[in-house]
């Protein structure tokens, strides 16, 4: 650039003009500046237009790929520090990863929740559709109710040769997710160890990041040695790398959640790793990146400068059009506020009183979900509820007797995990959780099926993220959700936070801002690249 938009002057410029000066330059991400004039009055040139004048500062070229970790993109084959993570159901769908793979970020298909064949029909689609080459990753949860599966997805990623899972939901490590972090683990030809097999863990407290963040435990590793899944080399060698290569902090968040402010969790566990890096000296320190609550450019801003490697969007991808989800739930997540969220007891960890994090406009399932664990919590079997509160759940919430509830349970269990059948038929309070997590199950496919007559009871996970979008986004192209594509949304957030962070420079120089600078508004994926390429 050879114009430095507009003549020099010695005159203080005038407020607006200053402000529109300024929103110039810093959209210009790509570009270095130098400042000159004043600290009042700064001004903008290229390098080359100095003329030997000493410049009073500088506006770093800050490009949104160069915000977090140049090894993680390296590793993961991605241009961008952003990853859009596994919403269960397939919320995170096919289409949600393809829309992200292209634009270069990294796509996490929401395995949770699915029958094995639809894993799978996905494992077969991304790879015709992105190939080996293209960065993309599926999910892998904890599922301490139901072993078998978490067995059984393992079993189907390694034979599908899935090179990435976000492993998600973990309160401890368990043999499935230590099976596919070590087989085929090998020693390089420098004698190092190399694994195939990446883990991404996803975590909020830090007894268990502690325990991604270091080798896996000798008792599991000897296990797959018994087994013959690790010969005693092999087991060596996984002293030599940590569980997960990326470990993400997730602060409060949609889904499952324990409602940690990111200001504190993030440091957190960034000293965690250096603690245990030190204490282990691994030849590729864990990446420690940023999820929950992030969906503006300001959010992302903060986790870069906080030191996320990399920064993972979640509710904000499920009012999109490319999500698993319904056309009504993404209108009903594009109309939330602040105070339009509420925690709800978790399907798939309802006895032990784990909760998640749903949208409460709209649908009364928090409520209900609530009313059902207190009706756990207090009776012993089905037959022991009350008369009145069993007719008023088969009115309302189940609209069926709980007995042909049971039916279609124990005819599901006995698919998918006879053995919870078994314990149901010994153990009535077993029997009773079974039933009522009927209802928290069917109420998230209901909401991603959009079953209209079942709209009070939609489950949506959702975090108030999701309403600070909308914030943002209102008044602009993004404001309706037929608008909101995954990779425009994502790439948004990304520029906008390279704006911000070429804003603080100045600050940080004694270059004042007027009030109201950066302008962040959201633009077309069309002109972000304009001003990428400019």
């Amino acid at each position: 650039m050879n114009d430095p938009w507009g003549q020099r002057s010695d005159r203080a410029i005038a407020p607006t003009a200053l402000a529109t000066t300024l929103d110039r330059a810093l959209a210009r991400v790509g570009d270095a500046l130098a400042v000159v004039g004043t600290a009042d009055a700064p001004e903008f040139l290229d390098w080359e237009a100095l003329n030997g004048e000493r410049p009073i500062g500088l506006l770093p070229s800050i490009r949104p790929e160069r915000l977090g970790d140049p090894g993680f993109l390296a590793e993961h084959g991605a241009r961008y520090p952003y990853v859009g993570g596994a919403m269960a159901n397939g919320i995170a769908s096919a289409e949600v990863v393809e829309a992200l793979a292209g634009a270069g970020m990294l796509g996490i298909f929401g395995a949770a929740g699915l029958p094995i064949a639809r894993v799978e029909a996905a494992i077969d689609r991304l790879g015709a559709s992105l190939g080996d080459e293209v960065a993309h990753g599926f999910n892998l949860i904890h599922s301490p109710n139901d072993p078998s599966l978490e067995d059984a997805v393992v079993d189907l990623y390694l034979r599908k040769d899935v090179r990435l899972v976000e492993a998600s939901a973990y309160l401890d490590l368990t043999l499935p997710v230590v099976r596919y972090r070590t087989a085929g683990i090998r020693r390089g030809a420098d004698g190092r160890a190399e694994v195939p097999n990446r883990v991404m863990a996803k975590v909020s407290r830090v007894e268990v990041a502690r325990k991604f963040l270091a080798p896996p435990p000798a008792r599991l590793v000897q296990m797959l040695v018994d087994r013959g899944e690790l010969t005693a080399e092999q087991a060596e060698l996984c002293r030599q790398l940590p569980m997960a290569g990326d470990l993400t902090a997730e602060a409060d968040s949609g889904g499952h959640t324990d409602n940690q402010p990111a200001v504190v969790l993030l440091p957190t566990m960034l000293a965690l790793r250096d603690q245990l890096q030190a204490e282990h000296r691994f030849d590729r320190p864990t990446r420690v990146g940023a999820a929950g609550g992030i969906s503006t450019p300001w959010a992302a801003a903060s986790a870069f400068a906080m030191g996320a490697a990399y920064i993972v969007g979640g509710s904000v991808h499920q009012a999109c059009r490319e999500s698993g989800t319904s056309d009504l739930v993404r209108r009903m997540l594009a109309e939330a506020r602040q105070a339009d969220v509420a925690m709800a007891p978790a399907a798939d960890m309802f006895e032990m009183g784990v909760k998640v994090q749903v949208l409460k406009r709209g649908t009364m399932f928090a409520m209900r979900a609530a009313k059902l664990y207190e009706l756990y919590r207090q009776h012993a079997s089905i037959e022991a509820l009350p008369p009145a509160e069993r007719e008023s759940l088969e009115k309302t919430l189940f609209r069926a007797p709980l007995e042909a509830i049971w039916d279609q349970t124990r005819v599901y269990f006995q698919g998918r995990d006879p053995a919870q059948v078994d314990r149901a038929l010994r153990d009535p309070k077993h029997r009773l959780a079974l039933v009522f997590r009927w209802y928290l199950g069917q109420a998230s496919h209901w909401a991603n099926a959009g079953v209209a007559d079942r709209a009070i009871d939609y489950q949506v996970w959702c975090g108030p993220s999701m309403a600070a979008f909308n914030d943002w986004a209102r008044g602009s192209f993004l404001e309706r959700a037929e608008g909101r594509g995954v990779a425009t949304v994502a790439l948004n957030i990304l520029y906008g936070a390279s704006v911000l962070g070429r804003a603080r420079c100045l600050s940080g120089q004694g270059i004042a801002l007027p009030t109201g600078v950066p302008t962040l508004r959201p633009l077309p994926a069309a002109e972000i690249h304009a001003l990428l390429a400019d």
